[in-house]
């Protein structure tokens, strides 16, 4: 497989103006959080519309996936279902990213733009989708393939879901965060994979991105009691080589160094009595 890319973008695609806008459209960046990171009854129940949403936008994107789509008809397909169903896709004007989901292709580990390159058979696709209804956010992604991907690249798809799996199950109140990511980094070192340091999971509700920070490597620091009704994301990335990456000058694309493959799955969720509660189920 030759390297990725980047090719021609089509124009910033239009919203309906009855839809609600999160506060940062059209600004250089959101406003710093300051709330809790203990969500009310309201704001979890509205969360799960706004995740329902975006893992309905994000399933009929990946149901578009065919040698010869680009990603930016990918982009297309899941703004018009997210418009459609009264939602803003959240990354369109986030910090100025120009674009409603992030097609990440092989070795782009997140992020990705979506453009005019057409995707090519065996090619291994990230589509992260958020949606805002309502005043919340809801925030997901997944690995898919196109057409007849090799054996190594499924086998990483399938242990990523399964890093992800884990680290739901090791959500549990009074538990700091730093248990996610030892989970799942136990497991990904079973595997020889790399596993990405430079991203990580985050407070997610009425913010994008609330500064809660949720790590899918082992990182002790990060100290953080997990409470009932708090909302993040767990989004693990893990790689068939280095972990190691760069920024395209876009600003945006997150690339391997190696050029290896990675492979992402994330879910918004709510912590519980007794664990956790996935958000984002279609």
């Amino acid at each position: 497989m030759t390297a990725i890319k980047p090719y021609p973008q089509t124009p910033q695609r239009r919203v309906p103006a009855e839809i609600g806008r999160p506060h940062y459209v059209g600004r250089p960046a959101p406003d710093r959080y300051r709330g809790s990171d203990v969500q009310t009854p309201d704001v979890i129940e509205r969360m799960r519309v706004a995740g329902r949403l975006a893992a309905q936008a994000m399933q009929v994107a990946a149901d578009a996936i065919a040698p010869g789509v680009t990603t930016d008809e990918l982009d297309r397909v899941a703004h018009e279902f997210m418009c459609d169903n009264g939602a803003y896709p959240s990354t369109l004007g986030y910090r100025g990213y120009p674009k409603s989901i992030c097609t990440s292709v092989n070795e782009v580990i997140c992020h990705g733009i979506p453009d005019t390159r057409p995707l090519e058979d065996g090619d291994l696709v990230k589509i992260d989708v958020t949606a805002f209804v309502d005043g919340v956010h809801g925030d997901n992604c997944g690995t898919f393939f196109c057409g007849e991907v090799d054996q190594a690249s499924r086998d990483l798809t399938t242990r990523t879901q399964e890093a992800l799996n884990r680290a739901i199950k090791a959500v549990r109140p009074g538990r700091q965060v730093n248990v996610i990511g030892r989970v799942i980094e136990a497991y990904a070192k079973r595997f020889g994979y790399g596993v990405v340091r430079d991203y990580t999971g985050h407070g997610v509700h009425t913010a994008f991105h609330s500064g809660l920070v949720i790590p899918h490597y082992d990182e002790p620091s990060l100290t953080t009691v997990m409470q009932p009704g708090m909302t993040f994301t767990i989004e693990p990335m893990l790689t068939l080589g280095d972990y190691r990456s760069h920024l395209w000058d876009d600003g945006w694309t997150v690339v391997t160094n190696d050029g290896s493959r990675c492979a992402q799955f994330e879910q918004s969720l709510v912590v519980t009595a007794d664990g956790a509660e996935v958000l984002t189920v279609p």
